[in-house]
């Protein structure tokens, strides 16, 4: 497991997580990080990515826990492939989660394999 400056914690239970967001103009960026919060924050404030800074984003669609970076890198090149509408279908299919509830954030993160994505949720399929 390797370890870096922005989460310098190597242990197993650090989350990676995959998101949508739906930015300006009914568009709708993908990305992974380990910090869903701060990096929501940190779009929200114009230093998400270029990106985002172009088409600020609106509402953060959903969000999948996965349990390391390559399976959020995997997952999020999937997404990537869809088309818009796909996406958005996608998103719906993601329950609200009690108890998560960032004041600036919506509470659509579930632990989620989507299906033929191995290693989306699953330490045993690499």
């Amino acid at each position: 497991m390797t370890t870096s400056r922005k989460n310098p914690d190597p242990t197993p239970s650090a989350s990676w997580f995959v998101y949508l967001l739906e930015c300006r103009g009914g568009r709708i960026y993908t990305g992974i990080t380990n910090d869903l919060r701060g990096r929501w924050r940190a779009h929200r404030a114009g230093r998400g990515g270029r990106y985002t800074r172009a088409f600020a984003p609106r509402r953060m669609l959903a969000a999948w826990r996965v349990v390391d970076r390559a399976s959020a890198a995997r997952l999020e090149a999937r997404i990537k492939s869809m088309g818009a509408d796909e996406k958005r279908r996608l998103a719906e299919t993601v329950r609200d989660v009690p108890g998560e509830d960032p004041a600036d954030m919506p509470r659509r993160v579930e632990n989620v394999e989507l299906p033929g994505m191995p290693g989306a949720g699953d330490r045993d399929a690499h």
